[in-house]
């Protein structure tokens, strides 16, 4: 079954979706999909009970189902997202290499930007090769949020 239910974490509502017992997507903010049941389901609420738990700094990794659907090169980013500590940051062409393709950093951009998990899978952890911080889906605001928050939760 398809559920959708919008949770309130420490860093703001999210919208989460679930399918057959599996995360598939997070939408920062209420969000309406047609086509879902609106449901906060046990997988949802522990969505809800591990994001607040790693943003308190009780938890260190997320242990949630999820279900990734994208190309072999995107799963790669995913992957190396996933690798970052927390409350760390790379560049895209460190995921790039990190990744085996040194001069993929754009194609690493366009990964992160089809991430359809932020936040547990760590996009926003990624910033440009300046220092600076850009794009999230989330906003830039919302992504200096969560890396303060975790530097603080280490």
């Amino acid at each position: 079954m398809k559920c959708k239910y919008t949770i309130e974490t420490l860093i703001g509502e999210l919208t989460v979706l679930e399918n057959d017992g599996r995360i598939t997507d997070l939408h920062f903010g209420k969000v309406s999909i047609l086509g879902m049941v609106e449901k906060k389901t046990e997988l949802i609420a522990e969505v809800e009970k591990q994001i607040n738990e790693y943003y308190q700094g009780s938890r260190e990794e997320f242990d949630i189902p999820l279900r990734i659907e994208g190309t072999p090169f995107q799963k790669k980013v995913w992957e190396a997202l996933r690798e970052i500590p927390k409350g760390e940051t790379r560049t895209y062409e460190d995921i790039a290499m990190a990744v085996g393709s040194p001069k993929a950093s754009r194609a690493v951009g366009m990964a992160n930007n089809r991430n359809r998990i932020p936040v547990i899978i760590p996009c926003h952890r990624v910033i440009g090769k300046n220092g600076k911080l850009v794009g999230f889906a989330g906003g830039l605001d919302v992504k200096e949020k969560l890396l303060e928050m975790e530097k603080k939760s280490r």
